[in-house]
């Protein structure tokens, strides 16, 4: 790892560490220990075994994606390599855009694809996740408001996701539109400038850069247009949004305080918002974020409420950064060189 990489790790690591401190003692450090000492252990293995179910449902939706550009991987691999891909998500800033570079490269090398291949992989799955984590946050919210008033707080945090989410399909729709002007224009912008430094070439860069731009979005456009496999595709992120909506109930059950599952199909999508931080995988920032949530849908003990959020973030964060780095070093991917 490189010490701007390095630094930005190190920061990152800090503010997470900042806000639980600021969250524990919010809530009481006392009353969250005690509530995880009496959890449940058969329900917290329940939550595990959902947050697998979750990594699974998603892994399977990488292999689809990848096999829309042949490349074709094991239900095995396939599971390895997404879990490679979280991995790097939750050790890097700002979540899947910080850990997308080094899971297109773990696509790559066990796929034997291009690393633009790769990347388009990787990046279709985070963006099709999109699509179903919206469509939850509105039909949850309007089934929990129409027996519940909507607080100030749940209707910015809907407010605010619409919004960043607007803007990143804006932009993505901008350079989908121009991307003929984008594979011409943009190479020969890099290539005279980095050929400005002695150990770059300018006509390397550009042909090369013109190349993988080019193959980026001819890769794009084979996902897109197979509307049976897109199908598919979003189902299985619609399943593994559920799976993980199922692990934060039963996480409230294994601290017994049992809550509707209605109020986790919406508040998990939208606590995804806060990993947009500059924070390795939103680690601290996702966990405030549905504390914030939850405490005014549920009713629950603040210190209750923070216990099953650790419990469930224990299932979608820790045990796929467990599994995820066993799982790159087993496919012999040196992500952080």
């Amino acid at each position: 790892m490189e010490g701007p990489q390095r630094r930005a790790l190190i920061l990152g690591s800090a503010g997470a560490v900042l806000l639980f401190a600021v969250l524990f003692v919010a809530v009481g450090v006392d009353r969250v220990v005690d509530a995880l000492a009496a959890a449940d252990p058969a329900l917290v293995a329940v939550t595990a075994v959902l947050g697998l179910c979750w990594l699974a449902a998603w892994s399977l939706m990488l292999r689809t994606v990848l096999g829309a550009l042949d490349v074709e991987l094991s239900v095995r691999t396939a599971f390895l390599v997404y879990s490679g891909a979280a991995f790097a998500n939750n050790v890097t800033p700002f979540g899947q855009a910080g850990g997308e570079p080094v899971a297109a490269a773990l696509i790559s090398k066990v796929g034997e694809a291009r690393y633009e291949t790769g990347l388009v992989g990787i990046a279709s799955v985070d963006v099709l996740n999109v699509v179903p984590s919206v469509s939850l946050v509105f039909l949850g919210v309007g089934s929990y408001a129409a027996t519940t008033a909507v607080g100030d707080r749940v209707g910015f945090a809907v407010a605010s996701a619409v919004a960043l989410i607007a803007a990143i399909v804006s932009a993505i729709a901008f350079v989908w539109r121009y991307r003929v002007a984008v594979v011409d224009r943009v190479p020969g912008a890099v290539g005279p400038f980095l050929g400005r430094f002695d150990r770059f070439d300018a006509e390397t860069i550009e042909a090369g850069l013109a190349d993988r731009l080019g193959n980026f979005f001819a890769d794009i456009e084979r996902v897109g247009t197979d509307r049976p496999r897109l199908l598919g595709i979003v189902a299985l992120s619609l399943l593994g949004w559920l799976f993980q909506a199922a692990a934060l109930t039963a996480a409230f059950a294994a601290v017994g305080h049992p809550i509707s599952p209605l109020i986790p199909v919406f508040v998990v999508p939208l606590s995804y918002v806060a990993g947009a931080t500059p924070l390795p995988g939103g680690l601290g920032g996702i966990e405030a974020a549905l504390v914030g949530l939850l405490v005014p849908t549920t009713g629950v003990a603040a210190s209750a409420i923070t216990a099953a959020v650790l419990v469930f973030r224990g299932a979608v964060y820790w045990l796929p950064m467990v599994i995820g780095g066993a799982s790159a070093s087993a496919l012999g991917v040196k992500a952080f060189e």
